[in-house]
């Protein structure tokens, strides 16, 4: 996808106009919908069922994503009523928080991260800024920021982490990850990636890729990938960069191979929403009813993305970073994330919970990686630290 995997890392491919390392490389923007807004039901301001406000919520509540709009957030946009009010300057969007078409009594606004708040972590957008209710945290960063800026994770959008190594299928073989980096070896390419990922420093210790194969010298635009011609890999999101490959980067203009990082073992929630773990108590019955909105807006989005779609690439044009995002990217984003259960219910019925073994893997398998890596998370964390289903409707799951 398309944010930062560790902090101040920008780990999703951005294409900025006017970049001189493009030259002949370009993204083509397909077309963009007229859209302004979500169908989310009449302009009525009457609360329904759902009353947010009674709940104990901010009259404003506000999110933080890690990345530019983009159909992996479209559960977000799925709350917005119509006509939301778009600020380009502060690459924000808000409006009456709507649950199934009705108003919840408080607003939500929803912010960018990425280039919108320069490339710095969500984590410490959320401590710089207490009007920060909500935020995108990975598993791993809630690990390494635990001591200084501990998050505890509310609903998981992602099932699976849709981060990927790819390569040309028509150059390398490999079926896998660990079978590329053996090619590799052999032939003298490397995997570029965003140095400082703890994704990678795992698959380093895991024996699946060496440090002769991988080069942390990622920039993020398709440049070398395509200058190399097949003969390196590179870090992407399998939700993105497989369309954009084959159908948008003239030079390219074919497709990859590719395997989860999810699939070597490396189990990370990717943008978990969460709140400052200090937080918690105060907005427990917020929490109670809203993670429930949450849910139901991410199967309602699914069930018919195409309005909130419109408003993604609205706002991109809107926000004019500099990122390119088409309907054709947001369109292979919402098949990838069903068909290959990037969003799903995972082993139960269930829509957004998290897997407490799976948690508790991640905690004991990044510790000693952050420590290689400098940080300190906090001495003797526990996978309850940083992650609760208390909030979760277990009756709420993709049908």
């Amino acid at each position: 996808m398309h944010r930062p995997t560790q902090p101040h890392t920008p780990a999703r491919a951005i294409v900025l106009s006017g970049v001189a390392a493009l030259t002949a490389l370009t993204l083509s923007a397909c077309g963009t919908s007229n859209a302004t807004a979500p169908a989310a039901g009449a302009a009525d301001q009457s609360i329904g069922s759902v009353d947010l406000k009674a709940a104990g919520c901010p009259a404003n509540v506000v999110i933080q994503t890690d990345w530019n709009p983009e159909s992996e957030h479209g559960h977000l946009y799925q709350l917005l009523g119509p006509n939301p009010k778009i600020d380009a300057g502060n690459k924000s969007v808000s409006g009456p928080l709507y649950a199934s078409g009705k108003s919840t009594g408080v607003n939500v606004e929803i912010r960018s991260g990425g280039p919108a708040i320069g490339f710095q972590s969500v984590a410490s957008q959320m401590y710089q800024d207490p009007a920060i209710t909500l935020g995108y945290i990975n598993t791993d960063e809630a690990v390494q920021l635990s001591a200084k800026m501990p998050t505890k994770a509310v609903f998981a959008p992602l099932d699976i982490n849709p981060q990927m190594i790819m390569w040309d299928p028509d150059t390398h073989k490999a079926k896998t990850i660990a079978e590329l980096g053996t090619e590799l070896a052999a032939s003298g390419g490397v995997v570029r990636y965003f140095g400082g990922s703890a994704w990678m420093e795992y698959l380093k210790a895991k024996g699946i890729l060496s440090d002769k194969v991988v080069d942390g010298s990622y920039d993020g635009t398709p440049a070398n990938f395509v200058a190399g011609g097949g003969k390196d890999a590179q870090q992407g999101f399998a939700s993105a960069e497989p369309y954009i490959y084959q159908n948008e980067v003239s030079a390219w203009k074919k497709p990859v191979a590719y395997q989860l990082i999810h699939d070597t073992g490396w189990q990370i929630y990717q943008a978990a929403v969460s709140v400052r773990s200090s937080d918690e108590s105060k907005l427990g019955g917020c929490l109670a009813k809203l993670v429930p909105v949450l849910q139901q807006a991410e199967v309602d989005f699914f069930k018919d993305p195409k309005p909130v779609e419109g408003l993604i690439l609205d706002l991109v044009k809107e926000y004019n970073t500099g990122w390119v995002y088409s309907q054709g990217v947001a369109d292979f984003s919402v098949k990838t994330m069903i068909d290959q259960k990037i969003v799903g219910n995972g082993s139960n019925t269930t829509l957004g919970d998290f897997d407490a073994d799976r948690v508790k893997k991640v905690v004991d398998e990044s510790i000693p990686l952050f420590t290689k890596l400098d940080s300190n998370p906090k001495p003797g964390l526990k996978a309850e630290d940083i992650y609760t289903n208390k909030y979760i409707d277990t009756s709420i799951g993709l049908k």
